[in-house]
């Protein structure tokens, strides 16, 4: 099974959701509570944009499991992308922000686009120039929503450094 998980993981990691979802769906065939598995089938789901099967997988998930750590971050990488699949349209949004800089949503909803592309300096320029402008805005959101990305990117990325290090620097000057 260890090493299964293995293979699946490096298929992921390469590329390779359907390859990867298929060994993953093999070791749950043998050990369905494996939340390993679970997790790394549902990170296939989401690498193939499919949310709803990913959705469908985590909720399978048994209850007194539902909280277990090896789930956080794929839970994480779900909300985000049904987030950025209601967004609408990304022209529309630029222009909103074009008409008044200080629309904030437009800024985050560009953002949570940005992070759907793949494009983490500008997901997180968007979120800090949020902070800088109105901290408190929609709640602190754009500053949680930041930690959130720092979560999925991994501590050790250098998105997650860049952008930790402005944060602190807009925080705490």
């Amino acid at each position: 099974v260890a090493a299964a998980l293995g293979e699946a993981s490096d298929l992921l990691a390469a590329g390779d959701a359907g390859e990867a979802a298929e060994v993953f769906a093999a070791v749950l065939q043998h050990d369905a509570e494996s939340l390993p598995a679970i997790a790394g089938l549902a990170e296939c789901y989401l690498a193939m944009g499919d949310a709803a099967r990913a959705r469908a997988v985590l909720d399978h998930v048994p209850a007194a499991k539902a909280d277990d750590p090896t789930l956080q971050v794929v839970r994480t990488k779900l909300k985000l992308a049904e987030e950025i699949a209601a967004l609408g349209d990304e022209r529309a949004l630029l222009a909103r922000l074009d008409a008044d800089e200080d629309d904030h949503q437009a800024r985050f909803d560009l953002a949570l686009i940005a992070q759907a592309k793949g494009d983490r300096a500008a997901a997180a320029d968007g979120l800090l120039d949020i902070v800088r402008r109105s901290r408190e805005w929609n709640e602190d959101g754009a500053r949680k929503k930041l930690l959130e990305f720092f979560e999925v990117w991994g501590g050790g990325d250098p998105a997650t450094k860049d952008a930790r290090r402005k944060l602190s620097t807009l925080l705490f000057s």
